[in-house]
């Protein structure tokens, strides 16, 4: 069995090393950090280095690995300044950023680029990657690698970290021996998502801050303006009256806050039943449905799913993958259940001799073109055809995703413009009409 030294960090701060003998490197990473001790290094030792003679150490419990701890290595609590008691404490909370994924996945790409092997690239990025958390979970890919496992299994630990569709991009790439292509494709997806996180981010944020600060307004006015207002008319007589819109809101502010209970309740049971109706086989169904057939977004969301399919499927064919082989593996690509039951039913198509395009064309929700276009595909060479659908997919997605960065700002003005009507209405109106004094007329007379 495979002697390893490794340095590590107690809960307590204490830094410990030890020898011990472990399965493999990532068996060792996990039983450490079962153990609440963080890996600082683990390196194992060539046979040269092993002890003839030595009983083999069992680092199943935490004492047992006190007990063996080479003691001259310890560095007391006391002896740890603030700052590297700060930094220690910084480096196990720091939290794992899409921009040190993106970073990542760009560098191992062009390292298996330059002919790099998986376990060497992997041991290049290691040793750079300045996140501590992140190098944690590299070395525990790292060993599952050098134990001959995929790195996809792996990083399916780690869903917190790596998206679902950019491990199964990996999958595709491992089981088709095309992990260069998948890469690229990770970091274009990559790059693509952040993009259109940050369109979606400089629309939304400043209009939804717009939105809340209006409601907000609205809700002191009514609370605050209004019933000095009132309080005004009352105190000189007056038989003027505040507007029926803005008294008929008042009443309504006022019985949200005597019982606001009931509305909060209608609101978590509504949430909690969409809730548990979504995790339902036929809750999950409809709703992926509905995210491909909703208003502004549907489109876009189908062409991804689409596209990211046809780019895994012709992946596999490029391997001399059969047709039926490759939908099989590049259905991982995507989760949404529409979609999967259409993978399904073209590979039964397949198993009883029909067309495994069918399915895509009768769901209704592919263009014509691009079902016509496999068609072809399947008379000529279909592996030349799927290249050029995966080009006229790219220019697709690009012009629907101009269409919703024109159409987005139009909703969401609309929105912000009839909440700033509503608040124009309750609140200023019966502020211009005290500003005005028209009331003092009808108080004098």
């Amino acid at each position: 069995m495979p002697t390893y030294m490794y340095k590590a960090v107690t809960k307590t701060g204490l830094i410990v090393r030890n020898k011990v003998e472990s399965p493999s490197k990532q068996t060792l990473l996990k039983t450490l950090k079962n153990n609440e001790l963080m890996p600082i290094d683990i390196e194992q030792l060539k046979y040269s280095e092993k002890r003839k003679k030595t009983k083999k150490k069992n680092i199943s419990d935490i004492e047992e690995i006190m007990k063996n701890v080479n003691t001259t290595q310890i560095n007391k609590p006391k002896q740890l300044s603030t700052k590297e008691k700060i930094n220690l404490y910084l480096a196990k909370t720091e939290k794992i950023t899409p921009r040190d994924l993106v970073v990542f996945t760009q560098n191992f790409y062009l390292l298996k680029k330059a002919n790099f092997n998986n376990i060497h690239a992997l041991n290049t990025i290691i040793q750079s990657t300045e996140n501590v958390s992140f190098r944690g979970i590299l070395e525990d890919i790292l060993a599952g690698v050098e134990a001959g496992e995929n790195m996809y299994t792996t990083m399916e630990y780690y869903s917190n970290v790596f998206p679902y569709i950019y491990v199964n991009m990996i999958k595709v790439g491992e089981l088709s021996g095309s992990l260069t292509n998948s890469l690229q494709q990770a970091v274009k997806y990559l790059d693509d998502t952040e993009a259109l996180n940050r369109k979606l981010r400089a629309i939304l944020i400043p209009n939804i801050v717009q939105f809340v600060l209006l409601i907000v307004m609205l809700f002191v006015g009514t609370l605050v303006a209004i019933p000095s207002i009132q309080g005004v008319f009352d105190e000189l007589g007056t038989e003027d009256e505040l507007p029926a819109i803005t008294l008929w809101f008042a009443d309504v502010v006022d019985l949200l806050i005597a019982y606001w209970y009931i509305p909060l309740g209608i609101v978590v049971a509504i949430a909690g039943i969409i809730l548990f109706y979504i995790n339902t086989p036929k809750g999950k169904y409809n709703f992926d449905y509905f995210k491909y057939k909703c208003p502004i977004f549907g489109e876009l969301i189908y062409a991804l799913d689409f596209s990211r399919l046809m780019k895994a499927m012709l992946l596999n064919l490029k391997n001399g993958m059969r047709i039926q082989d490759a939908i099989e593996v590049s259905k991982n690509v995507v989760q949404n259940y529409v979609m999967l039951s259409i993978i399904e039913t073209s590979i039964n198509n397949i198993l009883i001799g029909g067309s495994w395009i069918e399915p895509f064309e009768k769901a209704g929700l592919s263009k014509p073109m691009t079902t016509e276009m496999l068609k072809i595909g399947m008379q000529t060479d279909l592996t030349e055809m799927m290249e050029k659908l995966v080009e006229y997919m790219e220019i697709d997605i690009d012009n629907i995703m101009t269409k919703i960065m024109k159409a987005l700002p139009q909703v969401v003005y609309a929105i912000v413009g009839v909440v700033l009507i509503f608040f124009v209405l309750v609140v200023l109106v019966p502020c211009i009409q005290v500003y005005m004094g028209n009331f003092l007329f009808s108080a004098y007379l």
